[in-house]
């Protein structure tokens, strides 16, 4: 563990000290503002700079006054779990014109910031961007009219913009996911999943309004994570005549037993002539041309609000501090830039590239050019709408091209959220690919028992909200019966399998691989999708799963946290599940705002629990009234909770006293997020393309014969790309005794969580983002984007 004594971070160069930063969020809020304001604040104070906060945006920048103040250590405490903006947010005409910004200029010079780091979509950015241009000149107008001296021209030459996107639409092109969208899903999936039942009882179907105006994103990436039995957005309004295909779906999904129907609108759906598409309209057509009972749900500004998810308080912790790092870089000649996502990666891209392209696609849509606006909105977003596609519209069996290939899919491992959204993915997509699709039940038990059955369109419905595991999972591995197991695939012709689960899915396809040299039957395409809330796979920086745990942990941590509101100090201990891996304790403790997290992988020991506690004590003592200590369940066999627990006690006699709680088995349960429903969706619909083209090029003289490396692969994560793995490869990345990989990515984020609790540590700046460009379309297998 890092000691309050360590090293400094950065380099001579990379020093805050002497510079003033400021940080201020402007248009519409967005949940996760107030954790970027965190880092940044936190970040900035750290490297030695002087922060101040500039309240109600652009507005509190042109009154200057008690707008701009300089921001402390304790002023952001307590926010990380707000929604919305404590400094404030206003739309200001002011700013547009040329005397508002002189006025903001002069009262910047006044506290001597040149550094801005602006929080807002693409309208706020392009006036930080202009006001950046015009900087010298407007001090220039300050020196001729007496406000400001020559000295003070020649100090504050240059202003340094740095843009981080908050916006729940995510419209900003250039960064695969915006602060607040992931919440704004959650919001939206909250409703879903309620209305879905009330739904259900009286057989009605719902029309449901989410925001969008000028973008469809919410829309389409809530309509995958619910099935949704349509959706109209702005990039891509329906073909003419949209109106009888969309009853005739809703006829033909009731008549195979379903209930209820979901439709999903943007508040700016339009038709192909640029007529808008209200939820009345969607409403009225359902009652007139099918009668059936239909109701409207606007949820309108419910999609702004509540708790920020553990991905924005993440996304926008990681960009807050990227961007001091960032700004502390950059030089008079350093275009403004914004601070983006990328797969799995930050990255900083010039600010005015982003905005071009983001407002060429509004005018790729005001000229009816539909398909290039989807292109322009990246890859991410073209994905999901194919994806939605091809799961949600079923083609007559006429249509379906006939392989004659048989495909099972299982489950292996303990449960994960989203498990049965990329089920449910699989069967859809090898269905429309023309195979024959099998469901093992019980993992590889039921394998070897024969528990294999034909699985169809329709039996998957709706098990995208599913939490658990609908086909049943175990741990058993296939190894002790591998005879029997290569006996029902030559009963059931099994010629491709798909297994989703976690490391003992891993170890399964291991031994199947390893076991082809004596069963014909197992030379045949496989792949595996990393699913596991501990996120302990090799190969993946992301496991299905682990970000609906995240999410448990940190909404219980916010909840044990305010138990302690008003009452004494009070420092928790809290148990996470994982394995020997810490990810769960480390990412959780990072959105939850823990002031440390015992992991195996950073081995600690006595003088380092003293150093922690006695950090807590200070910090107590001028400060904060609540601590947070996160410990993974195998941290260490000798320092257990109930230890720590009581050590903290003992040693916070008379300033705090302590509680613990063991998480447990709630990390594993509840309905999947729309990130892991999506991810798993997105994920599993690639790996059957995959396996469907694996079956094409291994089908030689009437039957399937895989043998080679690249026909056994894992589908991961890494950085920036989804890409297959042979399995056989990954072993030497893997420690085989405590089921983690030798190499993790997120413990590069530990030193994060530290500074921001306000240990000094050192902290790795080579993975720190570097300028790039905004590119149009990013090569095929680009097509990652965490960002759901």
């Amino acid at each position: 563990m890092a000691q309050p004594d360590g090293k400094k971070i950065f380099f001579e160069n990379l020093s805050g000290a002497g510079k003033a930063i400021a940080v201020l969020t402007s248009g519409g809020d967005a949940q996760g503002m107030n954790a970027a304001v965190r880092a940044v604040v936190r970040m900035g104070l750290y490297v030695g700079a002087k922060v101040y906060f500039i309240h109600e945006g652009y507005q509190g920048m042109v009154d200057g006054g008690e707008n701009i103040k300089e921001a402390t250590w304790e002023s952001v405490s307590s926010m990380l779990q707000v929604g919305g903006t404590v400094i404030g947010s206003a739309r200001c005409k002011e700013f547009r014109s040329h005397e508002g910004r002189l006025k903001a200029a002069h009262n910047l010079v006044q506290h001597g910031i040149t550094n801005l780091c602006v929080i807002g979509g693409d309208g706020s950015l392009t006036g930080a961007n202009l006001f950046r241009e015009e900087w010298s000149g407007l001090l220039g107008e300050l020196a001729e009219q007496g406000l400001i001296d020559a000295d003070a021209v020649q100090k504050y030459s240059a202003l340094h913009i740095v843009g981080m996107v908050g916006s729940i639409d995510n419209d900003f092109c250039g960064t695969d996911m915006t602060i607040g969208t992931d919440s704004a899903l959650h919001r939206i999936i909250e409703v879903v999943d309620a209305i879905m039942t009330t739904a259900q009882s009286h057989q009605r179907t719902f029309v449901l309004e989410v925001m969008g105006r000028h973008c469809g994103y919410l829309a389409l990436v809530s309509a995958l994570a619910c099935g949704a039995d349509w959706v109209l957005i702005p990039e891509m309004p329906p073909e003419d005549g949209w109106e009888d295909k969309m009853c005739e779906k809703l006829s033909a999904t009731r008549s195979r037993g379903t209930r209820l129907n979901i439709i999903i609108v943007a508040e700016g759906a339009i038709d192909r002539h640029g007529k808008p598409i209200t939820s009345g309209i969607v409403k009225d057509l359902v009652v007139k041309c099918l009668g059936f009972d239909t109701r409207v749900t606007i949820l309108g500004h419910v999609q702004r609000g509540g708790t920020p998810s553990a991905f924005d308080r993440i996304l926008a912790s990681r960009m807050g501090v990227e961007a001091v790092l960032a700004l502390l870089e950059t030089t008079a000649n350093t275009p403004a830039c914004v601070v983006s996502l990328c797969g799995n990666q930050s990255v900083r891209l010039p600010l005015m590239e982003c905005v071009q392209m983001t407002q060429e696609v509004q005018r790729a849509m005001d000229g009816k050019r539909f398909e290039e606006a989807v292109k322009l909105r990246g890859r991410s977003f073209e994905n999901n709408l194919k994806t939605y596609k091809l799961l949600a519209h079923r083609k007559p069996e006429s249509e379906l091209p006939v392989s004659n290939f048989n495909v099972a899919v299982l489950n292996v491992g303990a449960p994960a959220a989203g498990m049965n959204a990329a089920v449910r993915s699989a069967v859809r997509v090898g269905i429309s690919e023309g195979h024959k699709m099998f469901a093992v039940s019980d993992g590889f038990e039921g394998f070897y028992k024969g528990q294999i059955k034909e699985i169809k369109w329709a039996d998957v419905g709706g098990w995208t909200g599913q939490g658990g595991s609908l086909l049943g999972t175990k741990r058993t591995l296939p190894a002790k019966h591998i005879d029997k197991i290569a006996e029902q695939m030559r009963m059931h012709n099994i010629n491709a399998l798909l297994i989703v689960g976690g490391f003992e899915a891993f170890e399964s396809l291991l031994q199947l691989y390893e076991a082809r040299s004596a069963y014909e039957e197992l030379c045949i395409p496989m792949c595996m999708l990393p699913a596991t809330i501990s996120n302990n796979v090799p190969g993946t920086d992301l496991s299905i799963g682990a970000d609906t745990a995240l999410n448990a942990i940190v909404e219980t941590c916010d909840r044990i946290k305010q138990s302690a509101s008003g009452t004494k100090r009070r420092v928790f201990i809290i148990e996470t599940m994982g394995g020997y891996c810490g990810y769960l304790a480390s990412v959780g403790g990072l959105a939850a705002g823990a002031d440390a997290a015992y992991i195996y992988e950073e081995p600690f020991d006595i003088r380092d629990l003293q150093a922690n506690v006695e950090h807590l004590t200070e910090k107590m003592k001028t400060s904060i009234q609540r601590g947070l200590v996160l410990r993974n369940e195998n941290c260490n066999e000798n320092y257990t909770t109930d230890f720590i627990y009581q050590l903290y006690s003992e040693e916070g006699r008379g300033v705090f006293d302590s509680r613990k709680n063991v998480l447990g088995h709630m990390q594993q349960g509840g309905a999947p997020s729309p990130f892991d429903r999506n991810f798993g969706t997105k994920i599993s619909a690639k790996a059957m393309q995959w396996i469907s083209k694996k079956l094409l090029e291994t089908f030689r003289h009437g039957r399937v014969f895989a043998n080679t490396e690249e026909s056994c692969c894992l589908l991961g994560m890494r950085r920036r790309a989804l890409v297959f793995q042979p399995v056989v490869q990954l072993k030497d990345e893997t420690d085989f005794v405590h089921r983690i990989p030798k190499e993790q990515w997120w413990l590069k984020l530990r030193p994060l969580m530290k500074i921001l609790a306000k240990y000094k540590t050192t902290f790795d700046v080579s993975d720190s983002g570097q300028l790039e460009h905004v590119v149009r379309n990013r090569p095929k297998e680009s097509d990652a984007s965490v960002a759901i």
